[in-house]
């Protein structure tokens, strides 16, 4: 069983937006809509959950009346955290529920509205090997360490950087314990979905990325979108 969690619980505060950022609307969608639609669509995945605020829920089971795949994959709702790593805790907790331990969860943040549905095909193949998988893309610029944030420490070797994307895919069971050790000490401290699952000794794959997969997080990025 393969569940999309797609998480749009973020307040996209450095959009400087009326409204969270995943739920502007781009030709007449809201910028969840367009990775919505490439998950249901997309015949391996089997369920689709969704962190969400409860004020946006109806907003958002409004715009699925329209597409018969989201109400058919459409598992449920789950409450936003404090941060994204306890939003990703929730939900998984939610799809336990209903999915056994060796289900995969492909973790994606709605304001990715670029994702391929190949891209995630890629992520259900890699993981049937491991614990888990993540699409990079490798660092093009010089990569600088600075331990006060105003002098350079030292150079860093840029083929050994990586820069992470989603869908994360991992493995139910495995992943939703790496989380709940991290409870409630650690898990503020996350600061990508993978982090979790390395901690842990998870075996992570890595497959290759995709430029245009990018995340809406700046006024300069929602024009990117606008313009592709």
């Amino acid at each position: 069983m393969n569940i999309a969690l797609i998480l749009s619980g973020g307040s996209g505060k450095r959009m400087g937006a009326e409204i969270p950022k995943q739920y502007i609307e781009v030709r007449g969608k809201p910028i969840i809509s367009y990775c919505l639609s490439t998950f249901a669509e997309c015949v391996r995945i089997d369920g689709i959950q969704i962190v969400a605020d409860a004020g946006w829920r109806e907003f958002i089971q409004a715009k699925m009346c329209g597409e018969t795949d989201y109400r058919i994959k459409f598992k449920g709702f789950s409450k936003p955290g404090e941060n994204r790593q306890i939003s990703i805790l929730h939900g998984l907790e939610d799809i336990a529920s209903y999915a056994g331990k060796d289900a995969v969860v492909v973790v994606h943040d709605a304001v990715r509205p670029c994702v391929r549905a190949e891209l995630i095909l890629e992520c259900l193949d890699a993981v049937k090997m491991h614990d888990g998988v993540v699409p990079v893309m490798p660092m093009k610029d010089t990569v600088y360490e600075s331990m006060d944030g105003k002098m350079i420490s030292s150079l860093l070797n840029r083929e050994c950087i990586f820069a992470g994307q989603a869908p994360e895919a991992f493995r139910l069971g495995k992943y939703l314990e790496a989380n709940r050790r991290l409870w409630p000490e650690h898990i503020m401290e996350i600061n990508g979905a993978t982090e979790p699952a390395v901690m842990a000794g998870m075996d992570i794959a890595m497959i290759s990325g995709d430029e245009d997969n990018f995340k809406i997080t700046t006024r300069a990025d929602l024009e990117r979108f606008q313009r592709l």
